[in-house]
């Protein structure tokens, strides 16, 4: 999977590029990321990409010509691809892990990081298929916004996890937090480790941790609830539950 970043701070995606996760999948070749100078692309003798307002306000524009001729280049080089335009703007649909999910379904996403206070309309009309935000509020630049969403969709690359089953375990998916869990030592500093975890009973772990799951969502997040995948059994849970809370 082909991730192109258009950024005018190329330099930005350095650190995120050479680590972790994101650095071994390169490393494997499953996925691809591009940090694209559209600065490069400018026609202007002073090499600048924004410019005031027309009819005054605060701030400057990114420019379209600089953009129109970036995205005219990566369309040309991918041409026989499946992909995707995103804009990352605080105005854009709230970024969910079921959004990344489908994003993953492409096999190019060319992420346009916005800088000063926006970009010119024309450039949303006609070259951006969706604008993605990451949340309720402003950030100087798509930069980390776009990070973060690369981070997510290449968790649905396969072969990026080395345990195919951690991503459909953990939270969100399906809708709902993740349960919590525990590690070694069973018992420290007085607390101890849920006895059913210790019992080797699959089946009863599996409803403990299921039960656990809808508790937690229900205690910090109770919104997701209106839209998880529940069973007939998951309601019935999530009734007893609400009356004990």
């Amino acid at each position: 999977m082909i991730f192109n970043c258009l950024t005018i701070f190329p330099e930005m995606f350095s650190a995120f590029t050479g680590t972790s996760l994101c650095e071994k999948a390169i490393a494997k070749g499953l996925i691809e990321i591009n940090a694209v100078n559209f600065r490069d692309y400018t026609e202007d003798r002073h090499n600048r990409v924004d410019a005031y307002p027309f009819g005054g306000g605060a701030g400057m524009l990114l420019m379209p010509q600089p953009l129109f001729r970036c995205f005219a280049a990566l369309n040309e080089k991918h041409a026989a691809r499946k992909v995707r335009n995103i804009y990352m703007s605080p105005a854009g649909k709230v970024f969910t892990q079921k959004k990344a999910a489908e994003f993953s379904g492409y096999e190019v996403l060319n992420i346009l990081c916005g800088h000063y206070e926006g970009v010119d309309q024309r450039v949303l009309d006609h070259l951006i298929d969706e604008e993605i935000s990451i949340g309720d509020y402003v950030l100087t630049g798509g930069e980390l916004p776009a990070m973060v969403l690369m981070d997510c969709v290449m968790r649905y690359v396969p072969g990026v996890l080395s345990n195919a089953e951690s991503l459909s375990e953990e939270s969100f998916s399906g809708g709902l937090l993740e349960y919590p869990q525990y590690t070694r030592p069973s018992s420290f500093q007085g607390m101890e480790v849920p006895e059913v975890l210790l019992s080797g009973h699959h089946k009863n772990i599996a409803a403990w941790q299921r039960e656990q799951a809808l508790l937690k969502t229900l205690l910090c997040r109770p919104e997701l609830l209106e839209s998880a995948e529940l069973s007939k059994e998951d309601l019935e849970i999530l009734d007893r539950l609400k009356k004990q809370t």
